[in-house]
């Protein structure tokens, strides 16, 4: 399937090819083209997910999108962390991922879906690409810790990137607890209200088995005293989970059955 309107394929040929000049122009050209990739990627992401909606027909959902939209909350977050403290070195595996996400959507747009389950899917839905996007910036950020751990050792340097182990520590894990409190929420309003919600199917149980791997983290870390590498396999585990439970089994009903989504809790 492909997008049917022309000026918003354009939108995303358009942030691939800003994303492009982002990962191989130098510093001062590739900082200029990220900020346009984020605007074109923004832009390209409203007009896709929104604008059926507008029309009344529902909502454009499916693995590919979701996943573009969480690698674009990802890439925002980290623009503007990096205006705050000094992270820097990332910005051309992040255009590549920015590229990547956008040329998936495109190759995978989804189908147009319904809101008409609940009221209050449209929130279930919102609260759960929220969830991806924090614990998709705690990854980001794991990872760095994980980074600036072995630089210590072989370096006996200060931390990664200029930033100290400490803060970039607590950001990680500001981080796990801010997604851990909205997929609490999303897994909430999910019971309470979406019709369709079965405790037995796959998104169910992943959803529930990613919450408990993030309450087991807090739990650890505020009652043992997790840190290093103890801590952010428990951050990669969770966020596995929480990926598997709506884009892994979305692709597995897109991709491999090529099943069509019966609405946004499906």
């Amino acid at each position: 399937m492909i997008l049917s309107s022309a000026p918003v394929h354009a939108l995303a040929w358009a942030a691939v090819c800003a994303y492009a000049l982002s990962a191989v122009g130098r510093p001062a050209w590739g900082a200029r083209a990220q900020v346009l990739a984020l605007v074109l990627h923004g832009l390209w992401a409203v007009a896709t997910f929104v604008g059926e909606a507008e029309a009344g027909q529902g909502i454009r959902w499916g693995f590919a999108p979701v996943l573009s939209l969480t690698a674009w909350l990802v890439l925002a977050v980290h623009f503007t962390e990096t205006r705050l403290v000094p992270i820097s070195g990332l910005r051309r595996i992040f255009a590549l991922i920015g590229a990547a996400s956008v040329l998936l959507a495109l190759a995978f747009p989804g189908d147009v879906v319904r809101m008409a389950n609940s009221v209050y899917a449209p929130l279930h839905w919102t609260l759960g690409i929220a969830a991806y996007a924090l614990f998709g910036v705690a990854v980001v950020h794991a990872a760095m810790l994980d980074a600036a751990e072995r630089q210590m050792r072989q370096k006996d340097g200060a931390g990664l990137l200029g930033m100290p182990l400490l803060s970039l520590e607590r950001l990680t894990f500001l981080f796990v607890e801010a997604g851990f409190v909205v997929l609490t929420l999303a897994i909430l309003i999910g019971l309470a209200t979406v019709v369709h919600w079965h405790w037995a199917d796959h998104k169910t149980v992943l959803s529930l088995a990613s919450w408990a791997t993030f309450a087991a983290l807090i739990v650890g870390r505020r009652t043992r005293g997790w840190r290093g590498r103890q801590a952010t396999r428990w951050v990669y585990a969770g966020a596995v989970l929480v990926l598997l439970a709506y884009a892994g089994s979305r692709f597995v009903f897109e991709v491999v059955l090529q099943r069509a989504p019966t609405g946004l809790g499906s």
